[in-house]
């Protein structure tokens, strides 16, 4: 599978589609994913995902603050994984967020896309401002000839599931939460780059982890519990998120991971980081032994935190 944008895409005559910014791919989101790829295999369409960037609260709200939880890439590969045909990528743009529904369904969805099939969430708004749903869609359908299918909303313990409380459950650190969400564990993926060196000196080497999208979220500062796959081998460790407060200066963030048990040479190499558990917060420390002794503690409840995952 390979994005293509609305702009460039090879019209596909019979596709089933669904619409959103899917930031997170969360359980929700798989819930209309699988839906999709099932009616797509018994009516012999092609499954279509039709996504936004930059997300529009960063255009209609000029929300710069906002952070998403994946990469465009990463959402490709959770996207592929769950089994579609094509992922379309449309630049949200001012000028598109104008589009009447009507603009909107006629230009996009029946010209371009050539949909037989629109499958959405049941909160779904299209059009400017954002004033039509469900009713206006189905009386679309009817008018221009494709299926409607409504998905009703996914809960977890009784809480309905969002991107929005996925990033505040990231923000404070509740790891757990934010996985159970998804459906899968939150990742953060980019470049090892050389740091200062001080990690080899405490006898913790660590992986400095840059990563290249300044909007993508970074979660709460602080010590967690991270596994990545390294040569098709699953490795554990602990990260540490945040401004390295005994040793450095300024507003600078590292995203450092002393990997468990490794030794290979992994400076340039492109890694995935999982974040599985929270471990404690970030703290300045009076001096570099008390950090070492730290790092001691953290590194034997990290390992006892992976006991108690291998017994699950």
């Amino acid at each position: 599978m390979k994005i293509k944008t609305a702009d460039d895409y090879d019209q596909i005559n019979d596709s089933i589609v669904t619409i959103g910014t899917f930031d997170g791919v969360h359980t929700g989101h798989q819930k209309i994913i699988n839906k999709l790829v099932s009616i797509a295999k018994i009516n012999k369409l092609q499954a279509l995902v039709l996504t936004f960037f930059p997300h529009p609260r960063m255009v209609i709200q000029n929300d710069s603050g906002i952070k998403l939880i994946n990469t465009i890439d990463e959402k490709e590969n959770l996207l592929e994984n769950l089994g579609i045909d094509h992922l379309v990528l449309k630049e949200f743009t001012k000028t598109f967020s104008r589009l009447t529904a009507l603009e909107y369904v006629r230009d996009l969805l029946v010209n371009k896309l050539k949909v037989k099939h629109v499958i959405v969430g049941y909160d779904h708004h299209f059009g400017r401002n954002r004033t039509a749903g469900i009713q206006e869609l189905k009386e679309f359908g009817a008018f221009y000839g494709f299926k409607i299918t409504e998905i009703g909303p996914k809960e977890i313990d009784n809480v309905t599931v969002s991107s929005t409380k996925i990033r505040k459950a990231l923000s404070n650190g509740k790891i757990s939460i934010a996985n159970k969400f998804l459906g899968y564990n939150f990742m953060l993926s980019g470049k090892v780059v050389k740091g200062k060196g001080l990690g080899n000196k405490l006898h913790f080497p660590t992986a400095n982890i840059q990563i290249e999208e300044t909007y993508k979220l970074i979660p709460k500062f602080g010590v967690y519990l991270v596994q990545s796959k390294f040569d098709s081998k699953l490795f554990f460790g602990m990260m540490n998120i945040g401004k390295n407060p005994t040793v450095s200066r300024g507003n600078q963030i590292y995203i450092e991971v002393h990997f468990f048990d490794f030794k290979s040479y992994i400076y340039g190499k492109f890694l995935t980081i999982e974040l599985l558990d929270y471990l404690r917060n970030e703290i300045k420390f009076p001096n570099i032994e008390a950090l070492k002794i730290q790092l001691e503690k953290d590194k034997v409840n990290a390992r006892n935190h992976i006991d108690l995952i291998s017994k699950m």
